[in-house]
């Protein structure tokens, strides 16, 4: 067995507490590390406890919070669908001039019944029957009163269809007006809730900006689309009454004009009679003397 002196083992002695201190100083130095890799998960944890959730807004609480000026946006945009889907079937070439009516009155005009061709053309209801029926009611005057009626009854109907989609361009008007009225008083409620409140109450605040964006927004958002279908429609509109004019005009072209001179083919009463002083001359020129 091996001795050995003091001084050997006071050496080993040391040795042994510097490596000591040596691992604990380590330690210590890799503690603090991989306690707070352990501990960064947590961080964003708790991050995410202290962050506000999102609150998710349906239609209904855009409408609520848009205030009293969605109402007559709401009735705006009503309108609006109803007068498009309208006046789409309306301006329809097909809708103004049938397929079938006008096949019917061709027929009846190859074969010279123009008292029958009155007679469907009033118990059938379009334009194309209108301005037929019109015209066939002055063939007994020549062919400028007909061409005259003509025309008048296509503009009828035009300013008729015409007038319907002018409402368009109201509410392609109205609209954003009425929204920015709501722009206005949301400014108003805005700046008392500033004004009593202050900026300490910041959903107040909020919640009447909130009401000027969404009224502006509706008002817009409703304006744009008419204005779209009113220029739309209106150009849908001349396309068929061009359409119209073309067909009604072919039925009156070559017209016989000298074999109906003074016929009475409608059933419109006349009005106009020779003056009375023509017919009992004497007695008025007595009765003017007298």
């Amino acid at each position: 067995m091996q001795y050995r002196t003091p001084a050997t083992l006071i050496q080993t002695v040391v040795r042994a507490s510097a490596c000591a201190m040596m691992l604990f100083g380590n330690f210590a130095v890799l503690a603090p590390i991989h306690a707070q890799e352990g501990a960064a998960p947590a961080a964003p944890a708790a991050g995410e406890a202290a962050a506000p959730s999102k609150v998710e807004h349906t239609l209904m609480d855009r409408i609520h919070e848009g205030g009293w000026v969605m109402y007559p946006i709401g009735v705006c945009s009503v309108a609006l669908i109803w007068l498009t889907v309208d006046l789409w079937m309306r301006t329809s070439f097909k809708k103004m001039a049938p397929v079938g009516q006008v096949s019917q009155v061709q027929d009846l005009f190859r074969a010279g019944d123009y008292v029958g061709a009155y007679q469907f053309c009033k118990n059938n209801n379009s334009p194309f029957c209108d301005v037929s029926r019109v015209a066939l009611s002055f063939v007994g005057d020549g062919d400028e009163a007909v061409e005259t009626a003509l025309f008048t009854e296509l503009n009828k109907v035009n300013s008729t269809i015409t007038t319907r989609i002018n409402y368009l361009s109201v509410i392609g008007v109205c609209t954003p007006m009425i929204g920015l009225t709501g722009t206005v008083t949301g400014m108003m409620s805005a700046f008392a809730t500033l004004g009593s409140s202050g900026v300490g109450d910041p959903s107040k605040l909020s919640g009447a900006i909130g009401e000027v964006l969404i009224a502006t927004a509706s008002g817009l958002f409703i304006a744009v689309p008419a204005f779209m279908f009113f220029y739309f429609l209106r150009n849908r509109l001349q396309s068929a009454v061009s359409g119209l004019q073309e067909v009604v005009g072919a039925l009156f072209r070559k017209m016989p004009y000298s074999h109906l001179k003074d016929a009475h083919v409608g059933e419109e009463e006349f009005y106009a009679a020779i003056p009375n002083w023509v017919a009992g001359g004497e007695q008025v020129a007595s009765a003017v003397a007298g």
